[in-house]
């Protein structure tokens, strides 16, 4: 039986940003956002499966995984740890596991801009960071809480599931608590997040109401909130909050965004034309116009804001896709492709 240790040092040796280990196929990995099956290895059986899943898992853990059918867990070799989900499927057990490198990400290598740093230097207000899944969320929020964490003398608390990168304190107090282990909920984790005296708080993800409603009355409280969700751009985003909102609730909800917010960063990973993947951004500031268009639910004129913009340091998504064409660092098909105006890359032509 193969050791499911050693797939998992396979994963980060081959610089893999996932491994995935489905019952009747070969272990297969991403990387740089594509699957590939690691062809030595065989493929797995159910009962293989099974015991090299449990041997991951204590009795508690085993017992919840088998009554929920879902179950996330962090799990950790020498230099990497791993994001598990563990699932179900034709009833066979499943995995996918998110490679993490124990090494600390800066601002500077993810090639965050710099209107970024103004944003983390803030007080208070809430920033979010969104994009789909395996865009890089984890590694940028990391990169951010870490640069605070190096320049702050603040009291960080993250709201996780599960934990990935290990903060070490360094000007800051970072206590970290994960889901399952040290909350019953990221909701009740919020509630209680004000009694620890707080100044900045990180939220692993905005999931549901509830949560949503604590973390905009949390920033409106005088700390720093950093929290993800998985939007597209920042209209979207806006969108997202205020609709998860009954009826009643929307106006309301949007005169608190409109003060609250200070900014909303978009990101997803692109294939690189040499190898590798670079991020693309999109960046909203809550200026006096954006919170105008804010309160007002005129949320489809952000994207002309932003684009107009550029001396408050915003870029929209197409403006971001046209520059990292530009540069040659990724192909015509590749910006077309994730533009929403993809005719706008025709004028372009390399020199």
């Amino acid at each position: 039986m193969t050791n499911i240790k050693d797939l998992f040092q396979i994963a980060a040796d081959k610089k893999a940003s996932d491994l995935h280990l489905v019952v009747g196929l070969p272990p297969a990995l991403r990387i740089d956002g594509d699957l590939t099956y690691i062809q030595e290895k065989k493929s797995l059986a159910g009962k293989d499966m099974e015991q090299m899943v449990y041997s991951l898992l204590n009795e508690a853990q085993k017992e919840k995984f088998l009554r929920e059918r879902e179950l996330d867990i962090g799990f950790e070799i020498e230099h990497f740890r791993f994001r598990i989900n563990l699932h179900f499927e034709k009833g066979n057990i499943g995995l996918v596991a998110r490679v993490i490198n124990d090494k600390m990400p800066t601002l500077e290598e993810i090639e965050m801009p710099n209107v970024i740093y103004k944003l983390l230097d803030l007080q208070q207000g809430l920033i979010l960071l969104t994009g789909p899944t395996g865009c890089g969320k984890s590694t940028s929020l990391a990169a951010m809480v870490n640069y605070i964490n190096e320049n702050r003398f603040c009291n960080i608390i993250t709201l996780e599931d599960p934990i990935e990168y290990l903060f070490k304190p360094k000007k800051s107090i970072i206590i970290q608590r994960q889901l399952g282990s040290d909350m019953v909920s990221f909701a009740e984790g919020l509630k209680h997040a004000l009694r620890q005296d707080p100044n900045v708080i990180m939220v692993g993800e905005m999931r549901d109401l509830e949560t949503i409603a604590t973390t905009i009355t949390l920033a409106e409280t005088g700390h720093l909130v950093l929290a993800t969700l998985h939007t597209y751009n920042a209209s979207q985003t806006i969108d997202r909050i205020i609709d998860i909102f009954p009826p009643h609730q929307q106006s309301q909800v949007r005169m608190q965004l409109s003060t609250t917010l200070a900014g909303v960063i978009s990101q997803r990973l692109l294939p690189k034309i040499d190898g590798g993947r670079v991020s693309s951004r999109e960046i909203m500031i809550n200026t006096v116009a954006i919170a105008n268009l804010i309160r007002e639910g005129k949320s489809a004129q952000l994207k002309t804001v932003i684009e107009t913009s550029s001396k408050e340091g915003m870029v929209s998504i197409d403006q971001d896709l046209q520059r990292l064409y530009k540069e040659k660092q990724i192909s015509k098909e590749t910006a077309q492709a994730h533009m929403i105006s993809p005719e706008l890359l025709e004028k372009f032509k390399f020199l």
